[in-house]
């Protein structure tokens, strides 16, 4: 037996109520309340009630676009006060999210202040102001004109409408979440000018499917834009009203410092704040479910928008690291569709064509009421004018009448009898002051006439058909389209192209590459696939020194203070695989790499591999010397020569028995012997004696020239002379290309033939090379410079430079194997 309760009246009577029964009913109308009056939008505007009397009161309050800002708290206070009999902050969550840019697609209320972001709430609603924003205009525009119905608000003093005419599919476009008693809603937001498209077409072919729509409207466009993949569930939704996807951050590779690469994110999935993001990271690191990663740092500003920088740690893979990252992080998130919205007061679920259908449905009784409205007022007044146009024809005797009447009363009873008249129009001209009615023009009135009865006519045709009423609809949707839709934001891909598995590993593989070193300073890497018949070029810096290495392996970097620094290739930024010409623009700069003391410099790089590598070294004073690349023990640097005080190298290369060793000096002398004529000694060696100077003169060059193979060209000789005492930079001297060939071998220790004939004014070489042709030069900058294209004689004088040569190179080698 069901137990009951008592519940006690005015007086004695006392009603008995069961309680299974009281809490049913209890439980049924709260439940619909809720649905009805909270949670859920309603299909037509696509608002819920605090939505839209928020939207309305700010409307009634003159808060347009083209007006100042008002504070927020007086809008709630408004609303709350006259419409909505709920909680202060409940209407401010509302108002801050119509504000929005990452809420909503299209944002309905413009915010000024502190509205909050993905992480952090709002100010108080003290301290912002708002006022509408022009899409809300077309949500609420013609609501003066009887095109949706009022009702009684909670008090009954006030009216409010039970639906704004929203011009716009507001429910596809904004997107709409909530809970209710038993039921949710969750619908993505959409990019306004595809979703008035899909309408449109809906209008103007009533009888289109859902497939047809899904041209017009491929998927969700979210307001943070990012990548949605795998799109059949979005197809599902849009069939059914029920679907799920997955939204990707839009991430890109860069090299975020000169030895380090990492994932910038720019773009978040819908709904996902950085801090979340960070959050998690920090978590799985902690917790070594995630490696990989040397930092973190959050860049985002108001200007540049969201940049959340991911450090990658060197010998990571920063493609493996961001497929874990999706999985691991909300860098990849869920969305389910649950279109539930109200129609006619009731819940429905509903697809793609169902929504849009509602709306269209809406749109054609607004347009109806604001066309019979817009006729009752054009007929109202068409009477007036024709009123007015009778009582003009004889105004003087309007005046006398109305003059020589007792009262009010016998002035109207004597104007619908002398002019016939109806009540309205003599009431009119009664009303209306003398000094108005004899300034009105007879010929103005027939033209306001002529326009009112042809607007009267089209108003009753587009009543009357059907086809000029969605025609006039679809072009109102042009219109909007063409006034606030912005360009899609999000990309859609059928497929992720991302497939990493729990146990992928991290580390980036070990691979043959080449190392390369450009003119101005810069190191890089690249694989082999970039290699061409010629090895790389680069657009305008010149690769003056380059060696083949392993990702996993290490190169020594020779100064001129006769030391070898240790540098992990693994450290170096990888330049794109390509067919083309990788540009070294994305290498880093020694600087960054290592510490170089004032006045050392970087003379090349050579492999450190076992057996080690045989490095040729030239100082200044003449010394040359064949040394092995093997460093001592553990140590990042290390002595390849003992100098003489005041002396230092000015080449470095690797040199195999088969190579000629080449020295210019300062006086233009060049000599060239075999390299076996150097023997190779230890570390703590001083060298020997490689060319005999004269006085005042000094080496400039030194180098290994290979000779020429079946399919390689003969090696060049480039000499560039100028003043000594001249400014850096005021003159770029002149230039000689010749053939090495002309140049014979002569003993070691020997002073060489001359190289280039110094014109006046010119005292010395301020630069040389040798090597495989064809030679590339640049400047110190980087940019390239002009060599003559015929081989001068080997003595010969050289020609006008158009500016100062910094560095001279040739095809970069892949091996000397």
């Amino acid at each position: 037996m069901a137990r009951r309760t008592t519940a006690a009246a005015s007086g004695d009577r006392i009603i008995e109520r069961d309680v299974d029964e009281e809490m049913r009913s209890s439980f049924l109308e709260y439940a619909y309340s809720v649905i009805y009056s909270r949670a859920l939008p309603d299909a037509r505007d696509g608002l819920k009630p605090v939505q839209r009397r928020i939207l309305y009161q700010m409307g009634e309050m003159g808060l347009r676009p083209d007006r100042g800002h008002v504070k927020s708290a007086r809008v709630v206070g408004d609303v709350m006060g006259r419409l909505h009999p709920h909680g202060d902050s409940a209407i401010y969550d509302a108002l801050v999210r119509m504000a929005q840019p990452f809420t909503l697609r299209v944002p309905l209320v413009d915010g000024h202040g502190n509205f909050g972001s993905l992480d952090d709430g709002p100010a108080a609603m003290r301290y912002t102001e708002c006022r509408l924003a022009p899409a809300a205009m077309a949500m609420t525009t013609g609501i003066d004109e009887d095109v949706v119905d009022l009702v009684p608000n909670y008090d009954g003093r006030e009216l409010e409408p039970v639906v704004l005419p929203a011009a716009f599919p507001a429910l596809l476009v904004n997107g709409a979440s909530g809970i209710a008693v038993g039921m949710a809603t969750s619908l993505a937001p959409h990019n306004l000018g595809e979703v008035c498209a899909a309408a449109r077409h809906l209008v103007l072919n009533p009888m289109a499917t859902p497939e047809d729509l899904m041209r017009f409207v491929p998927g969700p466009d979210l307001p943070s834009g990012g990548t949605i993949v795998g799109l059949d569930g979005v197809r599902e939704a849009y069939l059914t009203g029920r679907g799920s996807f997955r939204i990707r951050a839009t991430t890109r590779i860069e090299q975020v410092t000169p030895r380090r690469r990492g994932i910038v994110v720019t773009e978040l999935p819908y709904g996902v704040g950085p801090e979340r993001v960070i959050e998690r990271i920090k978590e799985l690191v902690s917790a070594k479910k995630l490696q990989g990663i040397s930092d973190i740092v959050d860049l985002t500003d108001g200007e540049h928008g969201l940049r959340l920088v991911i450090e990658v740690a060197p010998s990571v893979s920063p493609e493996a690291l961001l497929g874990h990252l999706y999985r691991l992080t909300p860098l990849e998130e869920s969305f389910s569709i649950n279109a539930v919205s109200l129609v006619n007061g009731q819940p429905q679920t509903l697809g793609l064509r169902d929504m849009l259908q509602v709306f269209i449905d809406h749109r054609i009784d607004v347009v109806r009421r604001r066309s019979e409205y817009r006729r009752t007022r054009a007929q109202e007044r068409l009477h007036l004018v024709e009123g007015l146009l009778t009582a003009i024809i004889d105004i003087d005797e309007v005046i006398q009448v109305i003059r020589s009447s007792d009262d009010a009363a016998a002035a109207r009873d004597r104007l619908l009898q002398v002019f016939d008249l109806s009540v309205i129009q003599a009431n009119y001209i009664l009303d209306m002051p003398l000094r108005r009615l004899t300034k009105f023009s007879r010929i103005e009135l027939e033209q306001e006439r002529e326009d009112l009865t042809g607007s009267i006519s089209d108003l009753t045709a587009l009543l009357e058909d059907d086809g000029l009423l969605r025609g006039l609809i679809a072009d109102e949707l042009v219109a909007v389209a063409e006034q606030h839709s912005t360009g899609r934001r999000t990309v859609l891909l059928e497929e992720s192209g991302v497939t990493t598995s729990p146990q992928a590993s991290l580390e980036i593989p070990d691979a043959p590459c080449l190392v390369l070193m450009s003119g101005t300073g810069l190191l890089a890497r690249t694989t082999g696939e970039s290699l061409g018949d010629d090895g790389p070029r680069t657009a305008h810096d010149v690769v003056v020194s380059s060696t083949t290495a392993s990702v996993r392996g290490e190169v020594a970097l020779v100064t001129s203070r006769g030391r070898a620094l240790r540098i992990p290739v693994v450290e170096l930024p990888a330049l794109p695989a390509s067919a083309q010409a990788p540009s070294l623009a994305g290498g880093a700069p020694l600087g960054a790499l290592v510490d170089l003391p004032a006045g050392e410099r970087a003379l090349g790089i050579v492999e450190m591999t076992e057996p080690p590598a045989i490095l040729l070294l030239g100082t200044r004073e003449g010394v040359v010397k064949r040394v092995a690349v093997e460093p001592p023990s553990a140590k990042d640097a290390w002595d390849l020569i003992a100098l003489a005080d005041g002396d230092e190298v000015v080449g470095a290369a690797e040199a195999i028995d088969s190579d000629d060793v080449v020295l210019v000096t300062s006086d233009a002398q060049l000599l060239r012997f075999p390299a076996p004529a150097v023997r190779v000694q230890g570390r703590g060696a001083a060298g020997m004696a490689g060319i005999r100077l004269s006085k005042g003169a000094s080496v400039i060059f030194c180098g290994a020239v290979p000779h020429p193979g079946p399919d390689q060209s003969e090696g060049e000789v480039v000499t560039v002379a100028g003043s000594l005492s001249a400014l850096p930079g005021t003159s770029a001297g002149t230039v000689k290309l010749s053939a090495l060939g002309e140049f014979p071998s002569k003993g070691r220790g020997t002073a060489g033939v001359r190289c280039h004939r110094l014109l006046r004014g010119e005292d010395a070489l301020t630069y040389a090379w040798a090597g495989p042709g064809p030679a590339r030069a640049a400047s110190p900058s980087g940019m390239p410079v002009d060599l003559p294209g015929a081989f001068g004689k080997r003595d010969a004088s050289g020609t006008p430079l158009s500016s100062p040569v910094g560095s001279v190179a040739g095809p970069v080698r892949a091996s000397r194997a």
